[in-house]
């Protein structure tokens, strides 16, 4: 059984900081592009940020610079690191692992950023 499980989102301030967690199990973890999408109220779900198997990574404008995504092959986890955090930064957080047609996804954790 496939599983994704997201942790470390919260309640913070702006300009404060959050790093994300997603622990896969069930799957060839190191085989995958691990992902971190967002969905804010009213709003489509976005990329923020991906990482490949080879460790390459790419962000979404808005995150660029403030964000960094990074994977731990041993521990089957990927992680969102948060700096910065704007208030349009709050949504849900959701963590997909794709590999050719598999197509996986976390159950989300809120990230609200609010003074």
């Amino acid at each position: 059984q496939v599983q994704l499980v997201e942790s470390g989102g919260g309640m913070v301030q702006p300009g404060e900081s959050l790093k994300l967690s997603c622990a896969a199990s069930g799957i060839g973890f190191m085989f995958y592009t691990m992902s971190w999408y967002r969905q804010a109220p009213g709003k489509q779900r976005e990329l923020v940020a991906g990482i490949t198997t080879f460790g390459n990574t790419n962000y979404a404008d808005t995150v660029e610079g403030r964000f960094s995504i990074s994977r731990d092959n041993a521990r089957n986890t990927v992680y969102l690191q948060m700096n910065s955090l704007k208030s349009e930064d709050t949504a849900v957080y959701y963590c997909n692992a794709k590999r050719t047609r598999f197509d996986y996804w976390g159950q989300g954790t809120q990230v609200t950023v609010s003074s």
